[in-house]
């Protein structure tokens, strides 16, 4: 959680400038954020959340201006995450020279282990999102960049030719892995939960099967058009 008065720069929040203040708002944030990994947002009530960490109601209506404001910043501090992640994974030289296999349990784990991080939070924009849309379009929109970052690096491990059809293969791959967690987070279908270690090995290798198929196609038609094979 937030330390620094630069990482709570959001609408409705009034910024801590002492040291011990701005530790009770980081308690708040982070007393919150667990507190929704087990219920909802209209059950987070702020009596139990300053109860949690000493504070006074008083203290947290000081620091934002309602309950509103207060998750937007749980929101807000979600998606700056991601986009970390993000960073992360462009800055990564090894991702360039990796096979495959390794980038799709890389990217699928670094997706994963984000969602773990504020599965709360994500349940609550979700369960809100036919109210307020707006709540889920900063994650839809994250999850957009994450298919445009990862695509280049994918392409690479994936060979010559058919790039679109490869960077369809892609997209529609990485879609298959966010449905599938947001439905866990939702909905907890099972067989395995997002909190399960089995979840990353299972999309990985799911990611990793529609992207070997696109390449196994491209690789029949080029052998098609070479002559190597008859059609």
């Amino acid at each position: 959680m937030p330390n620094r008065l630069s990482e709570l720069d959001f609408p409705g929040v009034t910024p801590s400038r002492q040291k011990r203040s701005r530790e009770t708002t980081a308690a708040l944030l982070k007393a919150g954020a667990e507190m929704l990994r087990d219920r909802t947002l209209d059950e987070l009530s702020i009596e139990d959340l300053c109860a949690a960490v000493d504070a006074t109601v008083g203290s947290f209506y000081g620091r934002f201006e309602s309950k509103e404001a207060y998750f937007n910043v749980l929101l807000g501090l979600a998606a700056r995450d991601g986009q970390a992640m993000l960073t992360g994974m462009a800055d990564n030289d090894r991702l360039g020279n990796a096979t495959l296999d390794a980038m799709c349990r890389v990217l699928v784990g670094q997706i994963i282990a984000w969602m773990r991080r504020h599965e709360g939070v994500l349940r609550a924009a979700l369960q809100r999102s036919d109210r307020r849309p707006e709540r889920w379009s900063s994650f839809k929109e994250l999850a957009a960049a994450t298919t445009t970052a990862a695509t280049p690096l994918l392409l690479g491990a994936m060979g010559k030719g058919r790039r679109a059809a490869k960077a369809r293969a892609i997209g529609f791959g990485l879609q298959t892995v966010f449905g599938t967690l947001v439905n866990a987070i939702l909905n907890d279908p099972g067989p395995l939960s997002m909190r399960d270690p089995e979840m990353t090995s299972r999309l990985s290798q799911c990611l990793l099967l529609q992207l070997q198929a696109e390449c196994s196609e491209s690789s029949a038609q080029s052998d098609v058009k070479s002559g190597r094979v008859r059609p």
